[in-house]
């Protein structure tokens, strides 16, 4: 039975991911060893919060003596399986799925762009590093680079017939950039980024301060009258 998704990433693998870029900071700065409460400085949380989060993750280490940098980070990528290539396929080659396909990171990071789709015929025949299809050929590429992992960036009204075809390819794990929250079965994790969502709580946020920050300079400048 298909229902609306929304994977959440957990808030653990979160902090793993600030922990991780902390850490190759470090490294490229020549340090060998950190402590959790180091680490704990640099993200914003707590001594505690740190191990409690690498335990969950199977990560040990030796309070006294802290961490090795090395260490942390081999145990890192194998949270993430980067000892392995992973294939994937991208659905829309408008301007944000142009835009992700030449993002030079996903290479560094083990994360292969191996096949983008698109309806227009004119973009089927640009010629480029990745390859443009047709999207009757998804099957075909999908079962040829036994491919798990696909991104969706089509437009809204296509975004649901696009991830029914998927999920009947045997895609198991979806990025979805449409704004829409997609319906798939239980055992599909889809991730919906609506990167306007995503502005507007940074909007959000930012009103907020400035609402507080004026406030506080009011209450300032009344205690500084009474004086």
């Amino acid at each position: 039975m298909k229902k609306i998704t929304k994977y959440v990433i957990k808030n653990s693998l979160k902090r793993i991911f600030l922990y991780r870029a902390c850490l190759v900071r470090l490294k490229m700065m020549g340090v060998e060893k950190v402590f959790s409460y180091t680490l704990a400085n640099e993200t914003g949380v707590t001594s505690d919060q740190v191990r409690k989060d690498f335990s969950e993750f199977g990560i040990r280490g030796n309070k006294r003596g802290g961490y090795e940098i090395d260490e942390l980070l081999g145990k890192m990528e194998k949270i993430f399986h980067r000892n392995k290539d992973h294939n994937i396929v991208l659905i829309g080659m408008g301007n944000l799925g142009l835009a992700l396909s030449k993002y030079q990171r996903f290479v560094q990071r083990n994360m292969n762009i191996v096949a983008t789709f698109d309806i227009d015929p004119f973009k089927q025949k640009i010629r480029s590093d990745i390859p443009v299809y047709s999207p009757d050929r998804m099957k075909e590429i999908i079962d040829r680079f036994r491919v798990r992992i696909a991104i969706i960036a089509v437009p809204e009204v296509s975004a649901q017939e696009v991830c029914d075809d998927l999920v009947r390819l045997g895609i198991k794990g979806i990025i979805n950039f449409a704004p829409q929250l997609l319906k798939a079965p239980p055992e599909v994790i889809v991730n919906n980024v609506n990167l306007c969502d995503e502005l507007e709580s940074v909007i959000y946020y930012v009103h907020k301060q400035i609402k507080a920050d004026g406030q506080k300079n009011i209450e300032l400048l009344y205690r500084d009258m009474k004086y």
